[in-house]
């Protein structure tokens, strides 16, 4: 082979290498490979391939483990939930605020929008890329004793708070409670052993950590939503393909229905005898909590300014007459 045939092969190696891309996804599902969650992603490592990526997954049962992972570039995406990739990005970490969204519709409405390409822009901080954004449901209060039915009897109730989310802990102050720190990993062995009285928690959860325990005969799920849980897929953009990143939030976004049939069928499947409704009067206590914790996190730079004035509009398109729609400080 002649020198110029061989400068030529080589160049073309040399294109074919910077133009392959393989990647690993380190995804959290607290059951791991066997989870919905990893289902899901399983999913989506196929479609990837008709964007020119060729990804491997690794499954993670401890959420902390896969942060640490994606941020030391261990791994070249990873999924988690959207209270800890928040640290990673603050808009679309900000949609998983208090009150912010209370119902599946909005949840629909907000999450379809972040595969809009107006916003490309505020997916991308640093070195790291939202690449979809889905739903893990409404977070509820789960409590260890009926009693806790009013905000009355939240004070001096032990809370787990997650030890990486500063908003659950400025919630509790606000009602007298004590934040206990835990990871997430921890919650479920607390709660069920009576070392935390009360938590906040998707529904999904319920079954993988045995929450049932915790609940037993005189506890419950409080059925009136604090939140949305998302579940976030975040890459390194370098490592993956021109555009990957528009084309991975558009597939999430038309995953929505799936998972809120899933959230909804694991909800419903949930015994009745778990459940505890509020007195309508209870309601507007909470609310207005909710409420001044999203505007002191979002003036100490916890939340995003501009996801709050998106949620905010969406809940005032749902329900005009609402209080907080004429006013200005959110």
């Amino acid at each position: 082979m002649s020198f110029r045939m061989k400068m030529v092969v080589a160049t073309t190696l040399n294109v074919l290498a910077t133009t392959s891309y393989a990647q690993k996804i380190c995804v959290f599902d607290p059951l791991g490979s066997q989870g919905d969650n990893f289902s899901l992603i399983k999913d989506y490592a196929i479609e990837a391939k008709k964007w020119g990526a060729d990804i491997t997954l690794k499954p993670y049962s401890d959420e902390r483990l896969a942060a640490l992972d994606f941020k030391s570039g261990k791994c070249d995406a990873t999924s988690m939930t959207g209270i800890r990739a928040r640290q990673f990005n603050g808009f679309v970490g900000s949609i998983d605020s208090a009150g912010g969204i209370l119902n599946s519709e909005a949840t629909k409405m907000v999450i379809t929008l972040m595969a809009n390409p107006k916003l490309a822009a505020d997916m991308i901080d640093h070195d790291t890329e939202v690449a979809g954004v889905s739903t893990l449901g409404s977070a509820y209060v789960i409590v260890n004793d009926r009693n806790i039915n009013s905000l009355l009897r939240l004070a001096g109730r032990r809370f787990g708070a997650l030890n990486y989310d500063k908003a659950i802990g400025v919630l509790v102050d606000k009602v007298g409670g004590e934040a206990i720190p835990v990871e997430l990993k921890e919650i479920g062995p607390m709660f069920n052993t009576g070392g935390i009285d009360v938590i906040f928690i998707p529904l999904i959860a319920f079954k993988p950590l045995e929450l049932n325990k915790g609940v037993g005969t005189k506890g419950a799920i409080v059925r009136f939503p604090v939140a949305t849980t998302t579940y976030d897929v975040l890459i390194h953009p370098d490592k993956f393909p021109d555009d990957y990143g528009q084309k991975s939030r558009t597939w999430f976004s038309n995953q929505l229905n799936r998972q809120l049939t899933l959230v909804n069928k694991i909800e419903k499947g949930i015994d009745s005898k778990f459940w505890m409704d509020l007195s309508p009067n209870v309601t507007p206590g909470y609310l207005r909590i909710m409420r001044e914790a999203r505007i002191s996190l979002t003036r100490d730079g916890i939340y995003n300014k501009k996801m709050m004035g998106i949620l905010k509009k969406v809940r005032c398109r749902q329900d005009p007459k609402n209080y907080e729609c004429p006013l200005t400080d959110e």
